[in-house]
């Protein structure tokens, strides 16, 4: 499922349209940028939880030459899946 088609199913349930919908996902998928940007976490009961984790730096290899070099230190997001979806996609 894309984004257009995830608005859609949301002004069907909610009985909004699909305009609405989309902005209404738009917002909150701002919300949740916004916040682990800042290097909050964000939960969602049932869901999961978006959070900020650090890769440590590390040495790699250049896969085209097999030369060894340094990956440098980052930060990415981490999502922890919720127990309420983690039963859903079990069954």
């Amino acid at each position: 499922m894309r984004k257009p088609e995830l608005a859609a199913a949301i002004a069907e349930k909610a009985e909004l349209s699909k305009d609405k919908a989309n902005e209404v996902l738009n917002a909150m998928l701002d919300e949740i940028t916004g916040a682990v940007s800042k290097g909050d976490s964000v939960s969602l009961i049932g869901f999961g939880t978006f959070s900020v984790r650090e890769r440590s730096a590390r040495k790699g290899k250049n896969p085209q030459t097999g030369e060894p070099m340094d990956i440098p230190a980052s930060k990415t997001v981490g999502f922890k899946v919720g127990k309420k979806l983690k039963d859903a996609v079990d069954n």
